[in-house]
């Protein structure tokens, strides 16, 4: 009677959660260099005479400068900031502390002002949704945008009107950093 065939363990880089054999052509295969040299050096064998290059000439660095590697307390570096990274390499920008007015028109006639970033001020946007709604006496809703970022939907167009009254209601914040969407361009507001 022939054997069963036994599962394949496949082995996944802790860097990247690539297989070994994919690490370079990963995304960060600089940091899948250390875990690749411990766990799977047959892949790779020209990273282990790397490796020992690059040591030498850290350690003979080390020395010229008179920093021993054994004098590695006490530093008084800052840390570097880190960044925020996405899949693929890409880093994640810090987004701009600003309120986005813009006015849609629907049906020829009828108008919606969007007003996106409040959030951003610290403005909880269901209760600016009310206050706008009984301000400009309209219907006004919290909904998702095309981002999946909340804004609020104003219905008429109340886009000049609405810049005194965010400054008013809500101190922080500012007319500087109040921009209009016309013609697919952002103008500031003041």
């Amino acid at each position: 009677m022939a054997e069963k065939p036994q599962p394949v363990v496949v082995q996944y880089c802790q860097a990247c959660s690539l297989p070994p054999e994919y690490c370079e052509f990963g995304p960060e295969f600089e940091k899948c260099k250390p875990w690749l040299i411990q766990n799977a050096p047959d892949l790779y064998p020209d990273l282990l005479k790397a490796n020992a290059n690059e040591a030498d000439k850290v350690a003979d660095q080390l020395h010229s400068t008179g920093i021993s590697s054994a004098d590695s307390g006490g530093s008084s570096e800052a840390k570097p900031e880190e960044v925020k990274r996405l899949p693929g390499g890409k880093t994640k920008k810090k987004e701009k502390k600003e309120v986005i007015i813009e006015k849609v028109v629907r049906n020829k006639r009828k108008c919606i002002t969007t007003v996106k970033g409040l959030e951003l001020f610290g403005v909880k946007l269901s209760d600016a949704s009310k206050k706008l709604g009984k301000k400009f006496a309209t219907g006004a809703s919290v909904v998702k945008g095309p981002t999946d970022k909340e804004q609020i939907d104003v219905q008429g167009d109340i886009s000049y009107d609405i810049v005194e009254f965010i400054t008013e209601t809500w101190p922080d914040v500012l007319e500087t950093s109040i921009f209009f969407i016309e013609d697919g361009k952002k103008v500031p507001a003041a």
